[in-house]
Parts: C-alpha cells; sequence; structure tokens
C-alpha cells in the first residue's frame, strides 16, 4: 500500500490566483495614488501632465477590472482545490473576513465600472482608451449631472476600497505576528 505524502508547507492558492492577486494589489494602489495626484494638480498644470495621468488612470482601470473577471472565472473554476478559512479563526474574525474578501471583489469591478461609467457620461470627455484600443466605446449618454453622481461614487467607492484593502492587510499582519506559522498565518497561502 502506498503511504500518501503529507506536505509540511502551507495549503497555497494556485498560482494564478497568487500571481493575479499581487497584480490587482499593485494596480489598485496605483490607481488610487494616481487618482489623489491627478485630482489634486493646480490650475496652471501642463496639459501633457494632465492629460498623460487622466489617461493612465482610465486604462489602468479598465485593466484591473479585466483581472478581477480573469480572477473570478479562476476562483469559480478552481474552487474546489482552493484553501479553506482558517477553523481556529473566532466567529467574529471569520465573518469579517468573509465581508472583507466579498466587498473587496465586489469594489474592484464597482470602482472601475464607475469610473468609465463618469467618463462615458461627461460631456467634455476625451473617451476612455484601453493601450492599443484607441477608445473604448462609450454607451452612457452625455450628461454632467450624471457624471457629477457617477465621480462622487467613483471617489467614494474607492476609499471603501482602499479601507477594506488595509483592513485585509492588518488582519494578515496580524496573524502573521501572532501566529507565525500556525493555521491562522495566512499569508504563506498568497505568497
Amino acid at each position: 500500500m502506498v503511504e500518501a505524502s503529507v506536505s509540511s508547507g502551507p495549503i497555497k492558492y494556485p498560482l494564478s490566483m497568487r500571481i493575479l492577486h499581487w497584480i490587482r494589489a499593485v494596480l489598485i494602489l496605483g490607481l488610487i495614488w494616481a487618482g489623489w495626484r491627478m485630482t489634486g494638480f493646480p490650475e496652471d498644470t501642463p496639459m501633457e501632465k494632465f492629460n498623460f495621468y487622466y489617461h493612465n488612470h482610465k486604462q489602468f482601470g479598465i485593466l484591473v477590472w479585466l483581472v478581477a473577471i480573469v480572477h473570478l472565472a479562476i476562483r469559480w473554476r478552481k474552487r474546489a482545490v482552493l484553501p479553506q478559512t482558517p477553523s481556529r479563526l473566532t466567529g467574529w474574525e471569520k465573518l469579517l473576513s468573509k465581508i472583507v474578501h466579498r466587498l473587496i471583489i465586489a469594489l474592484t469591478l464597482l470602482v472601475p465600472m464607475l469610473g468609465y461609467a463618469m467618463s462615458s457620461s461627461f460631456t467634455q470627455s476625451d473617451g476612455v482608451p484601453f493601450f492599443f484600443i484607441h477608445e473604448v466605446p462609450e454607451v452612457l449618454p452625455k450628461n454632467d449631472a450624471a457624471f457629477e453622481v457617477y465621480d462622487m461614487l467613483h471617489e467614494y467607492s474607492a476609499y471603501v476600497l482602499l479601507g477594506l484593502i488595509v483592513l485585509h492587510a492588518a488582519g494578515a499582519i496580524k496573524h502573521r505576528l501572532t501566529d507565525k506559522g500556525g493555521e491562522t498565518d495566512v499569508l504563506p497561502r498568497m505568497l
């Protein structure tokens, strides 16, 4: 009889999910930084600098949305092999983890969609570029009142997403420091 080998390391997420997780994290944090930077430009900012930030913020926002869609598809397809929530977490930690993860996923989809809606509805929009595609079709009617609503929702939802990312990272760091190598040390699952 052949004995099953027992892995001494932590159960990890599939490599494709780990790569997409970190790509998405870098892109989102970069977009939030660029959003702060570009909305804080003074009126006399050279148009080239202004256009560079807005142009890239739009196309990388679409990229985040596409990465999130691919990540969800892989997550659904590999759901049988994903690591389970550690049983040693307290009830409130399990609930908070579930809520935070689901909200991050939802906002990773929603924030770029609101940005697209904002740009698409703005009467003076120069379009929504996406790398080699000169312009993504704008499907919303031009309406500056709608633009104001989408602008506000895009901004506030980005702040909520940032807060959730901080909470997510703080939880991973807390468990890393208090249970290094233990069941609730979830960081190695994503490395």
